[in-house]
């Protein structure tokens, strides 16, 4: 059953690194192809989180929760996934939501801010995969540089921590900000 996980897991990481160009290209673009990409957007994100929800399934079921979380790197792989599922849900909800309406003025940068918050913990996630069946990657010296030991540390290293925060306050004063734009 573990090699259903390790195909399923990348029918999302192709669908939603696809959605964050297809966001960061509308975001800088109203031309005809972005337009274009984005009618295509809310059927990608949906498939997406799909096959997400899925991999995250089959994952749960072919490693036991007692089992994947014995170890630090087991216990961060599990948080980056349901982090990334939570992110782009919340990217696909907002899209679906608002329509096209939210590429109208500031609401465009939140939704790129969104789509690269998705995309770096989607390669982190996948980082963490990768790890735990024995794929090695650079991105892990990338994470260690930043504080953040990807076999022995279990926690969110406070520069992680910093960004988080400093992220959400732009994101949501940016959102708030837009909306008292709108009642204008």
């Amino acid at each position: 059953m573990a090699p259903y996980h390790v195909v399923l897991v990348h029918f999302p990481i192709a669908l939603w690194m696809t959605a964050t160009l297809a966001i960061v290209l509308r975001a800088f673009s109203t031309g005809a192809l972005a337009r274009t990409v984005d009618r295509a957007l809310v059927p990608l994100l949906s498939v997406g989180l799909l096959f997400g929800v899925i991999a995250f399934a089959v994952g749960l079921m072919v490693w036991p929760l007692e089992t994947i979380s014995a170890s630090a790197l087991g216990r961060n792989h599990i948080l980056g996934a349901s982090w990334t599922v939570a992110c782009w849900a919340t990217v696909l909800f907002v899209r679906w939501r608002c329509g096209e309406a939210v590429w109208n003025g500031i609401s465009r940068w939140v939704m790129a801010g969104f789509a690269l918050v998705g995309g770096v913990l989607l390669g982190i996630t996948g980082t963490l995969g990768g790890h735990l069946v024995g794929i090695y990657t650079d991105v892990s010296n990338v994470l260690r540089l930043l504080g953040w030991d990807v076999y022995t540390t279990y926690y969110v290293p406070n520069v992680t921590l910093v960004i988080i925060v400093v992220a959400s306050v732009l994101l949501l004063g940016l959102g708030v900000w837009s909306r008292s734009k709108k009642a204008i």
